[in-house]
């Protein structure tokens, strides 16, 4: 075999063996590929059963309680297939909400079961009814947590708002007012909040009116800015060092009109009776006007003889 022919042997070799690699890697990486959507499609499969079970259930409750539904023979018994499937192999998805998923199931098929036993005459319709609407209710929050949370337990869910668990049961869709006298998105939103999940915002514990009228103490609160003051406590008489100050006694200023005392401040003034004033002013004045009378005489007495 000539140098030439031999390159081209091992160069052509390379080439097949490269070919046959990559066409393996491909195809191992088309399996795994079709794997994670096949479990993909099964977890949304698991939703949408859940989805579709409760939904028909809700339907047979609610005609329960509008009288349309009165025979045991339209409960119809709860099947979940690709739930089944699902746990069947091994897989990547959370056993733990697949395993919630499942007590919820088994809850649900022995509620119903109560409720055909109800209307088939053995037992109060009324009190199986409303322990099953109970139970769709744990059901569909928990359907929110495996679509919305990945399955999470309501402690390791993240802070939603409310209105965002409102949104989904409208896409879903599960109507607000299916059932005649009970608000099921908000019996959700509680149901989840009472589980551990932190919504906001969260409910009020007071009325305008309570909330302006509470007296608010800065240093008692634990949250005010630079949180609860600390009490000074007060200097213990024998830790102190310093000698205790000695106040001189300041004597007081005297006033004014009291250094030079008249005779009015020394000697008391006699009373004098009220009937007496009237008197004393009359003879004051008589006396005034004697004066006053007697000078223009004196003064014509003396004037002739001036001129005189």
């Amino acid at each position: 075999m000539s140098n030439t022919t031999f390159e081209t042997f091992i160069v052509s070799g390379l080439l097949v063996l490269i070919a046959a690699v990559a066409f393996l890697s491909w195809s191992a990486w088309r399996r795994v590929d079709r794997e994670r959507d096949m479990e993909q499609l099964a977890l949304a499969g698991v939703s949408y059963e859940l989805r579709y079970n409760l939904q028909r259930m809700l339907t047979e409750l609610a005609g329960i309680a509008n009288g349309t539904l009165r025979s045991d023979i339209e409960i119809i018994p709860i099947v979940h297939p690709q739930l089944d499937a699902l746990l069947a192999r091994p897989n990547e998805a959370d056993r733990k909400g697949l395993t919630l998923i499942r007590g919820n199931y088994n809850e649900l098929s022995a509620h119903k079961s109560s409720l055909r036993a109800a209307m088939s005459g053995a037992g109060d319709i009324g009190g199986a009814a409303n322990i099953a609407v109970d139970a769709v209710i744990d059901s569909i929050a928990t359907l929110y947590l495996w679509e919305e949370h990945a399955g999470r337990s309501p402690e390791e869910a993240r802070s939603t708002r409310s209105w965002d668990v409102r949104d989904w049961m409208k896409k879903t869709p599960f109507h607000a007012h299916l059932l005649p006298g009970l608000h099921l998105r908000d019996q959700v939103v509680e149901r989840l909040r009472m589980s551990g999940m932190t919504l906001t915002p969260k409910p009020l514990t007071h009325t305008a009116h309570e909330f302006y009228a509470m007296q608010y103490d800065r240093k008692a609160d634990p949250n005010a800015p630079f949180w609860k003051r600390k009490p000074k406590l007060a200097a213990k008489p024998e830790e102190s060092d310093a000698p205790e100050p000695v106040v001189e006694a300041v004597p007081e200023p005297t006033p004014p009109e009291l250094e030079n005392p008249t005779v009015t401040d020394r000697v008391a003034m006699p009373e004098t009776a009220p009937s007496d004033l009237p008197v004393a002013t009359e003879s004051a004045e008589a006396e005034t006007v004697e004066i006053a009378t007697d000078a223009p005489k004196t003064a014509k007495s003396q004037t002739p003889g001036s001129v005189h």
